[in-house]
């Protein structure tokens, strides 16, 4: 049997400490927590930064150090630094000698970086071995080299060889979600279905409990299946709530790929052992006939500013659409007189209506009248100048802008000065592709230190 221990979700998201130490009290075969994800977007790639602030990071990892130590097992962590950069894992691995030191531990130290040059993505591009997904956008060598970052998803055999290291800490760049709890089952002959269905199910930490932000999670895998318990206080697994988190990020609920192959959970059975505990056995492992890896990657689409007006007045809020819809067709004109740049070919501006459909725009189906509503003019340019100057072209309108001719000139409500508000780069994600290996180390960088 191998046991996991998964404080929560993703690290800066905090964790139940009281909990974690009844997880440490079960003597774990390791602690495996994710560093981030894609779920805030393309900037923190693009950028090579962490979203969660240094201090929350540095708390709870310094933490988590201690709980392994005091559990006798190694600490791994996937996707360090929300982004899983090189930079990233640099960063974490900084904070982590700060914490070994302030803790006074010695520690041996894997790193595992997953940052691809362009050059070996162009050179999977010429060989044929850059496959597209669905709904993959067209891409070229202009496009690769545009990218300010691009990653690979590790799969467990990448944390697998980090932990031949014999390394108390393993501190991995991207890596799938799963791959950092699946690779100790794996390597020790658990039921490989069990080991990535365990996995998934366990990589939001109690999310698939009915208390899921109280965050620490115990899987237990053997060689039939696996063994979920949430260990905060009143927390409970269900068949229902483990057999849901199928459906978290995943487009199919009964089929998850990873590099290698992929998961099959259709003939999964899920039950309750008790009220805390759900056992599940019957998913499948299906070896795939090449090794690929996922690649992210990001670049700069243009600048980025925004100016934000609030309107409340009640005959404007009855007919908010008529009124941006003529600030807009004025303003395009205005902006093609005074700089000759062109809307949608120059430049693109958007008033988003906070409060009617700024979420689901034209999907939308609920049709009441707010008290107010929050006016988001977003403008994207090639430069963040020519940005601005779209922005103030647009300033006059967004405060004093009548419904109709025949009105009194109105005044609506800035809550900022300057009105425009430079955001610089704005950030897209680029590449939906796989890249086959012919070894899974091929695209990977592992590097041990003794801290």
């Amino acid at each position: 049997m191998t046991r996991i221990l998964i404080p929560s979700g993703a690290l800066g998201l905090d964790y139940d400490r009281e909990a974690l130490a009844r997880g440490v009290a079960m003597k774990p075969d390791l602690i495996a927590i994710d560093g981030g994800s894609t779920d805030s977007g393309p900037s923190y790639l693009g950028r090579g930064v962490s979203k969660y602030a240094r201090a929350s990071t540095k708390v709870e990892w310094k933490g988590l150090i201690a709980a392994a130590r005091e559990a006798g097992c190694p600490l791994v962590i996937g996707t360090a630094g929300t982004c899983g950069t090189d930079s990233t894992v640099d960063w974490l691995l900084d904070i982590t000698r700060e914490c070994l030191a302030e803790l006074h531990l010695d520690a041996r130290i894997a790193t595992l970086k997953c940052q691809q040059p362009a050059e070996r993505v162009l050179a999977a591009m010429t060989s044929g071995d850059l496959l597209p997904l669905a709904a993959a956008p067209e891409i070229d060598e202009d496009l690769v080299a545009s990218c300010t970052n691009i990653v690979a998803l590790a799969g467990a055999e990448q944390i697998a060889a980090a932990l031949d290291t014999g390394a108390d800490i393993v501190i991995a760049g991207r890596t799938t979600d799963t791959a950092i709890i699946s690779a100790l089952p794996l390597q020790r002959g658990d039921h490989a279905g069990g080991a990535w269905h365990g996995a998934k199910i366990g990589e939001c930490g109690a999310l698939c409990a009915t208390n899921p932000q109280s965050g620490v999670l115990l899987v237990d895998f053997d060689t039939q299946g696996f063994t979920v318990t949430p260990l905060a206080e009143g927390a409970r697994a269900t068949p229902r709530t483990v057999l849901a988190h199928m459906l978290y990020e995943n487009s199919d609920p009964f089929i998850l790929y990873e590099p290698g192959g992929h998961l099959d959970v259709t003939g999964a059975n899920y039950s309750a052992l008790d009220d805390t505990r759900v056992r599940v056995e019957g998913s499948a492992w299906v070896p795939s006939a090449t090794y690929a890896v996922k690649l992210e990657g990001a670049r700069i689409a243009g600048y980025q500013t925004i100016l934000l007006t609030t309107v409340r007045d009640r005959h404007y809020v009855e007919n908010i659409r008529a009124w941006t819809d003529d600030i807009l067709r004025k303003h395009t004109v205005k902006v093609a007189d005074r700089t000759g740049l062109t809307a949608g070919v120059d430049y693109t501006c958007e008033l988003r209506l906070i409060g009617v459909d700024s979420t689901l725009g034209a999907l939308e189906t609920r049709g009441t009248v707010p008290d107010e509503v929050g006016v988001l003019c977003v403008i994207t340019a090639a430069d963040q100048a020519t940005a601005n100057e779209i922005g103030k072209l647009m300033n006059p309108y967004l405060l004093h802008h009548p419904l109709t001719r025949d009105e009194e000139q109105p005044t609506f409500a800035f809550p900022f000065s300057p009105a425009e508000i430079d955001r610089g780069p704005a950030w897209e994600f680029c590449l939906n592709h796989v890249m086959r290996l012919d070894d899974p180390m091929q695209a990977f960088r592992l590097e041990v230190v003794d801290a």
